[in-house]
């Protein structure tokens, strides 16, 4: 969820911007989106708070990353991101969360997330437009990957690809709280570079 004023004027923005880029209107972004007309009103006025789904499904529909609907103006040629500076896009029932840390430029960016899965505590994706590849490395502790309904067991020193046009669901497993880098590797397109 967006946190503070600041960041959802940020978003309000560069949604507005985002839809006009790409020519569509209110309507038609909420019928390929699938997020109600009133709620892109809202979100293009600075109001409301917009989920991480919602966010990923806005973002997914205009062909640009969740950070591109998140960041300001560049900040030059190098950028070092503080984990603890990054407010949680998600918030899970037992804790856990999900950060995103910064998304690369270019014409197929990269966003880079931080995640950490209490056990037991789940998360499901929608899928992802088509291109759309995700990686999860487990730093700590175990997860289960389920895509298309079969469960994969990921544990700390291992990493697991797959195309994200499926649905999929993260899980904490074992005893341990999980924590893993999830990077998200967008389809080169015009409206993806950030």
């Amino acid at each position: 969820m967006v946190e503070t004023a600041a960041a959802l004027r940020t978003v309000a923005r560069n949604v507005r911007a985002a839809r006009t880029r790409a020519g569509l209107s209110l309507e038609e972004l909420s019928r390929r989106s699938q997020v109600s007309k009133g709620a892109l009103v809202a979100l293009e006025k600075a109001q409301g708070n917009p989920n991480l789904a919602t966010l990923v499904r806005l973002a997914d529909t205009l062909g640009i990353s969740v950070s591109a609907l998140m960041q300001g103006p560049s900040e030059g040629r190098v950028r070092i991101v503080d984990a603890d500076t990054v407010a949680p896009l998600w918030t899970g029932e037992r804790g856990g969360e999900a950060r995103l840390m910064l998304t690369t430029s270019g014409p197929a960016p990269v966003e880079v997330w931080r995640w950490r899965l209490e056990p037991d505590e789940t998360y499901p994706s929608h899928p992802h437009q088509a291109g759309v590849v995700e990686t999860v490395s487990v730093t700590s502790g175990r997860m289960v990957l389920i895509v298309d309904g079969v469960e994969h067991t990921v544990e700390a020193g291992r990493t697991a690809t797959f195309d994200g046009d499926a649905p999929h669901t993260y899980r904490g497993s074992g005893t341990e709280t999980c924590s893993l880098i999830m990077t998200v590797h967008l389809p080169p397109g015009p409206a993806s570079t950030t």
